[in-house]
């Protein structure tokens, strides 16, 4: 039976809250599209409906949650300099939060070197002093310090780039970066004990961080670190603080699924503070989330093969399945060091020529107009393909699926 995205944030709530086994961290997996940034405001709107966030407070204290999404992303917006074309600058909307990771705390070099280290050392932001400016209709204003954000490339030299528009994957990692500096700062105030002893009383109502697929652009390398920063920085949190982690980056899940299984001691953290889901989004548009029991790491690839699998096995097979088969092929190709995932079909006795194998599967993921198509467009001869395919890949390269997940 499928679930509102409001029934899933209860379930989290209910999970974070239980008074005989609380969960410090809950970690989902979803695709994208399943609606993980509207949970995220399903969340907050159960935690603190009238309260203040990150987007929203100018108030000293109060708030309830914190959250890290695409919603965060609109406090930072550019303004390109049309006219001149060269005094290029992200700004900053007015908020208590950046301006208290930044003015009070001054933790603007930690921002940087946070940014840099999953970037190019080279790519330097600059975060503007107070000054005064004319605004559109040549009255004096004054440009609060912090406000703006400009880009440059240092080369140690004559060669500097200065005021660059640095690319979304750039910009993202730098928003990720005031983020992540917040919340280490966060963490700090909240592990002293005593509140009277804090250096703010802000975050004193502080129960939840929600955190939404934190960076994408990454390469492998520094996606794995950040995973490992990220488990090792909350584990590290002595308060009552609770987290909640959604992604759809299967690297990113695995290592912060490995590193929530491993106690850390020193602080206190054990295995069962977290509890891990699946969240999957269901035809008629409902939700669903599945309780991950196992202590292995979530597979991704046998998770798309059982939905093809069950597909193929019910006849209920739409467009977005030969996404998914394309997806497996791919992946298959590169781990066993085909040139291309079309190989792997070459010796297959599929009744079809490769061909034309290739041309309904190529159709079928890569249609410019998918959008606008109706979900059910698969005709029965590619059905038929479809299943022969599935079935002679599962048997030539022998994918085991789970129990749990062949059902």
């Amino acid at each position: 039976m499928g679930q509102t995205l409001t029934d899933v944030a209860q379930i989290l709530k209910d999970s974070a809250e239980d008074p005989k086994k609380p969960k410090k961290v809950q970690l989902v997996y979803a695709f994208n599209g399943t609606g993980k940034t509207r949970l995220s405001r399903a969340f907050k709107e159960l935690v603190a409906p009238k309260s203040y966030d990150i987007e929203e407070s100018e108030k000293e204290a109060g708030v309830k949650i914190l959250y890290y999404n695409a919603f965060t992303e609109d406090l930072f917006y550019w303004d390109n300099d049309l006219n001149g074309d060269t005094d290029r600058k992200l700004k900053i909307q007015p908020n208590s939060f950046t301006n208290w990771v930044l003015k009070d705390q001054g933790q603007a070099p930690s921002i940087i070197s946070n940014f840099q280290h999953y970037t190019n050392d080279k790519l330097t932001p600059y975060f503007n002093e107070e000054y005064t400016a004319k605004d559109e209709n040549d009255r004096e204003v004054l440009v609060e310090a912090y406000s703006e954000v400009t880009f440059s490339i240092e080369r140690g030299d004559d060669n500097n780039v200065p005021n660059i528009k640095v690319s979304k994957g750039e910009e993202s990692n730098f928003i990720w970066s005031v983020f992540y500096t917040l919340l280490e700062q966060v963490i700090e105030v909240l592990n002293e004990p005593e509140p009277d002893e804090r250096d703010t009383k802000q975050f004193d109502d502080l129960e939840y961080i929600f955190i939404d697929d934190p960076v994408s652009s990454l390469d492998d390398n520094h996606l794995i670190e950040l995973a490992v920063n990220v488990a090792t920085l909350i584990k590290s949190s002595q308060s009552d603080l609770k987290f909640i982690i959604t992604t759809h980056n299967p690297l990113f899940y695995n290592i912060l699924f490995s590193e929530f299984n491993n106690k850390d001691v020193s602080f206190g953290y054990q295995a069962k503070h977290c509890r891990k889901f699946r969240l999957e989004k269901l035809d008629d548009g409902t939700v669903l989330l599945d309780d991950l029991f196992s202590d292995a790491p979530f597979s991704y690839h046998l998770h798309l093969f059982s939905l093809i699998d069950e597909a193929g096995r019910t006849g209920n097979i739409q467009k977005f399945h030969f996404n998914y088969l394309r997806n497996i092929l791919e992946k298959t190709s590169t781990f066993l060091g085909y040139k291309h995932w079309g190989d792997l079909l070459k010796e297959t006795e599929l009744g079809e020529s490769t061909p034309y194998v290739k041309r309904i599967l190529n159709f079928a993921s890569h249609s410019k107009y998918s959008g606008e198509e109706p979900r059910d467009i698969v005709t029965s001869s590619d059905k038929r393909v479809f299943k022969r395919i599935v079935k002679e890949i599962k048997d030539t390269y022998h994918f085991k699926l789970k129990a749990e997940e062949a059902k």
